[in-house]
């Protein structure tokens, strides 16, 4: 049997065909990691029982109550009926960056997918929005046995469209979360920062928790390369050609500046910003931002 953690390693990932064997990779290492509780993720609080029924997770019941009573019972959790998850997925043209083989949006798909598979796992609703320059798809959530495949189905449909418009595809995927529940954000961010910032007040004012997982390809944030390079922009198809050592030490400032501007403007809004690489395993990504989470 395959160790879980080989399951991560997103060099693994890149081999496997479908993004739902990759999702689910990713949820049973970040579910192998913890043992705080039977049931991790956006909503975790136990409320009561109920009597088992054929089709219950065997693995919720209480078999410390059915050594007392001799009957089978499985917790329930105030999860199960209360919560909706919106995956906003950023599929513009910069989502293709690859520098390592897997480009960030084949990364960020994933990472929807397992977010939507651990909602559903434990009877969350969940749904996902496609969105560049505007919003390209939707699906409303749900927590119907058939709600994982439509999501995943939606998800490998994705292909980099040219250009990105982040804060009006935000503003109109806000009017699509109808009701209130946790909007993860999957970006790149590559937008003007108050833009970005006002389609996620947008979903404030409408008292949505708000998660941004940025995620950024080691090229984009480090400019490891050497000589001259030719730089072309993904979106535009615009090209340049430079000394990257002429330009590093620039650029990973004009990074480092912008960084931080977008975690002070998240800090003061009360969003989760979580920073990923494509080489980052998101099992453990998970593993520590839900660790996080529950400390708060």
């Amino acid at each position: 049997m395959t160790e879980t953690r080989e399951l991560a390693d997103p060099a693994f990932f890149s081999r496997l065909d479908g993004v739902e064997l990759r999702a689910r990779a990713v949820v049973e290492g970040f579910l192998h990691g913890v043992h705080r509780s039977p049931r991790v993720g956006f909503s975790v609080e136990f409320a009561s029982h109920h009597e088992y029924v054929p089709g219950d997770d065997p693995r919720h019941i209480n078999w410390k109550l059915y050594a007392r009573q001799h009957r089978l019972y499985v917790k329930e959790f105030d999860g199960d009926t209360n919560l909706n998850l919106y995956v906003l997925l950023d599929v513009s043209g910069s989502m293709a960056c690859a520098s390592l083989g897997r480009s960030k949006l084949d990364y960020a798909a994933t990472l929807a997918a397992a977010l939507a598979h651990l909602a559903i796992r434990q009877h969350d609703a969940a749904g996902v929005t496609l969105f560049a320059d505007r919003v390209l798809a939707s699906l409303p959530p749900r927590a119907s046995a058939h709600q994982q495949a439509e999501i995943l189905g939606l998800i490998q449909s994705a292909v980099p469209r040219a250009t990105t418009d982040a804060g009006r595809a935000i503003h109109e995927a806000a009017e699509l979360c109808r009701q209130r529940g946790v909007v993860v954000v999957i970006s790149d961010c590559f937008d003007d920062v108050a833009r970005i910032m006002d389609g996620l007040d947008h979903l404030l004012f409408l008292k949505h928790e708000v998660v941004l997982f940025q995620v950024l390809d080691p090229w984009e944030r480090d400019l490891p390369l050497e000589g001259n390079v030719r730089f072309r922009d993904l979106e535009t198809g615009e090209t340049v050609t430079t000394l990257s050592e002429g330009v590093r030490d620039g650029y990973r400032l004009a990074v480092r500046e912008w960084l931080t501007e977008l975690d002070r403007e998240c800090l003061t809004r009360g969003v989760d910003r979580v920073e990923l690489t494509t080489d980052d395993p998101l099992d453990r990504a998970l593993q520590s931002y839900f660790a996080r989470r529950s400390q708060h």
